[in-house]
């Protein structure tokens, strides 16, 4: 997928990128499941895997996207835990850096026949494959036919990777249904999960 750099490989993570992914790796072995904001994004509900649905990576299932255009939004339905991406295509600038989101902040605008969307302010849990809060996605999505879009993407994070970098996916129309991920609050394997770190504890393990 990766087409920049030519190597097709992600740079590498900076020395500061490094220590911090060490850390969080090192807090998570001393505190795996003390309550439930130790356990990952996914097994929250909050995000999909990968650190979100920006880029758009596929996964091994729910890789179904709807989108829907009004005169002043793009709006993108993950069906990968139920996630809404909402570009504004007004005009408008990003929202202040100190408002940190999951998703990021979308603006976008076309270019020709392609859509390009301009998206930052992350919160640093985000960590798409080592990022931290200052990472700054720019995607494309253009028509190439009547079933198939061409998705790129670029990462540029300079306090996480040692340059930035751009990978391509094509993306096929489907004639399915959008079905819904239920994952919420009703869920069991969440309280499961604390409740069995909780009798391990009692046992000395």
């Amino acid at each position: 997928m990766v087409t920049d750099p030519a190597d097709g490989r992600i740079p590498a993570l900076t020395a500061q990128a490094q220590q911090r992914m060490a850390d969080v790796r090192a807090e998570t072995r001393k505190h795996p499941d003390s309550g439930p904001e130790d356990r990952s994004l996914m097994e929250r509900c909050i995000v999909s895997p990968a650190g979100g649905p920006v880029p758009m990576l596929p996964g091994p299932y729910n890789n179904n996207y709807q989108f829907v255009q009004t005169p002043g939004y793009v709006i993108i339905v993950i069906e990968m835990i139920h996630d809404v991406r909402i570009v504004r295509m007004d005009g408008s600038p990003h929202v202040s850096s100190k408002v940190r989101q999951w998703l990021g902040d979308s603006t976008g605008r076309w270019e020709g026949d392609t859509l390009v969307v301009d998206t930052k302010n992350f919160t640093d849990r985000t960590r798409f494959h080592g990022a931290d809060e200052n990472l700054h996605v720019m995607e494309k999505f253009t028509r190439t036919g009547a079933d198939t879009l061409l998705y790129q993407f670029t990462i540029d994070d300079p306090t996480a990777f040692v340059k930035p970098w751009t990978a391509e996916i094509p993306l096929g129309k489907s004639d399915g249904l959008m079905y819904e991920f239920s994952c919420h609050e009703g869920n069991l394997a969440m309280a499961n999960m604390l409740n069995t770190a909780r009798l391990a504890e009692k046992k000395g393990k």
